[in-house]
Order: structure tokens, then sequence, then C-alpha cells
């Protein structure tokens, strides 16, 4: 790929994937807050939050750098679905039964930007992305001073078709420039009705961090690090706009057969 490669990082198990991804996550928290004082976060769904709970909700190693000061964290969603906050499909609701239910009160509580529960039952969707492009501009500022919101870290995963957001694969989202949040009523994946951050947002993050694991992702894992044809998948498109910004966390299993150079520790 041009420019400058993602990381690609590989551990045995998603234990030891944890562990690292702990370290990742924190010294981006650390560099955010001495930057700005907040830490903007965008997170996904799918197994995602399970692996992040187990990375952040771990015991420390008792040293300040080593805490989630959850109470600067305000957390974004990098996608959602047009359903109640409380439906089981829902990244909100996944996100607060893995993690932040289970924040133990001394590490604070972040602010968290859901979308809008009033309108999830629209047919057409753009309102919900409207309303929740609105949320982000009360964060990063009015959009006419700023052409794109610059998160600390972007948290993804990657579907077993190379989706990453709600972003797939030939899908003409793909080719928006301009807005910071789409809707989508035909994803291929149920539920259809969902918004996405786009991918210019995506890739101007400082930090983009993808989690994939298990044997279920070495095919697309192929395609996305060592497949010509592999270049126009959402999760590729993302390594080749942002290339050394993007860290990937793997277990061994989703990158058996990969040729691309991967690291054992970070």
């Amino acid at each position: 790929m041009a420019g400058p490669a993602p990381n690609l990082y590989s551990f045995p198990n998603t234990d030891a994937l944890a562990e690292q991804l702990r370290g990742y996550v924190l010294r981006r928290q650390n560099s955010a807050l001495s930057r700005h004082n907040t830490f903007r976060v965008a997170v996904s769904g799918g197994s995602l939050p399970v692996v992040l709970a187990k990375a952040l909700l771990a015991p420390g190693d008792g040293t300040p750098e080593d805490i989630p000061q959850f109470s600067e964290w305000e957390i974004f969603f990098a996608d959602e679905r047009a359903v109640p906050l409380d439906h089981e499909d829902s990244n909100y609701r996944l996100l607060k039964d893995e993690l932040l239910n289970k924040i133990p009160s001394q590490l604070g509580s972040p602010q968290v930007r859901t979308i809008d529960p009033n309108h999830v039952n629209d047919e057409d969707p753009q309102e919900l992305a409207d309303l929740y492009q609105e949320e982000l501009m009360r964060s990063f500022a009015a959009k006419d001073s700023v052409k794109l919101p610059v998160f600390d870290l972007i948290l993804l995963g990657c579907g077993p078709d190379g989706h990453t957001c709600s972003l797939f694969p030939g899908h003409e989202l793909l080719r928006e420039k301009d807005a910071w949040v789409s809707p989508i009523s035909d994803s291929p994946k149920p539920p259809p009705r969902r918004i996405t951050l786009t991918l210019p947002v995506v890739t101007h993050a400082l930090n983009i961090a993808f989690v994939a694991t298990g044997g279920g992702k070495k095919d697309i894992m192929k395609q996305i690090f060592d497949a010509e044809e592999g270049r126009d998948l959402p999760s590729s498109l993302v390594n080749e706009g942002a290339g050394d910004k993007v860290s990937w966390f793997t277990d061994y299993a989703a990158v058996e057969g990969v040729t691309f150079p991967r690291r054992g520790s970070l």
C-alpha cells in the first residue's frame, strides 16, 4: 500500500490482546488530557465492547498513567442502529452492558453521546444522522470553523466482509466527502436503518484502532493486508487513508496465513 503502512499487532489470545490494548488506549487518553483536558473517543459495536471492557476493567499496575480517567471521557458511536437505546441491536446498549455499567465509581463516569431516541422509528434515518452530526458539532466546535472533527481515538471492528462502522463494500456512502454523519437505509446486515461516521471523519482521527479476533476473520484479513482485490474494502480504505495512525489488534487465529509484517508488542 502506498504511504505509511498501518501497524498490525498479533497476540496469542484475547487476554494478551486486551492487556496491550489497555496500554494503547490509556496512552492516547493521557496524551489527549494533556492537550485539551478531554478524551474524545468513538466506538463501534460487535465484539469490540467485550474486548474493550476486558482491557479497561482489568486491574492496573498501580501507576497514575495506568488509570482510566473516565470522568474526562466523551464517548461517541462510530455507528449506531436506528433502534431504541434499550434494544438488543443497539450499540449503546451493548457498550452499557459490557462496560459502562461495570465501571467502578472511583474511576468516574464518561459522558456518552447517544443518538436521539425520539427519531429511531423514522422511516428515513436522515434526521437521526443530522441530529447526531449536530451533537458532534457541539463538542468539536461549529462546522464552519472545523471542516472535520478530530477524534483522539476511534475504536473499530472489522466484519467478515471487510466492513467497518456501517460502511459496507461497494456502498455509495464510501464516496461521501462532506457529511460527518450519514444515514443508511439499506444495510446488507440487519437492522437495515443505521447512521455512521463517514470515511473522511474516521481517517481524520488522531488514532484509529481495529480489534479483530478469531479464525473467522483470517480470510478477510488476507484480503485487507495481502491482496490487491481487497484494496477497495472499507477497512482497507481506512488503512489507506490513515496509514500509520491505524493499529490493528488481532489474535493469532485472525491473521493465520497473512504475510503482511506483524508485531507481537507495542
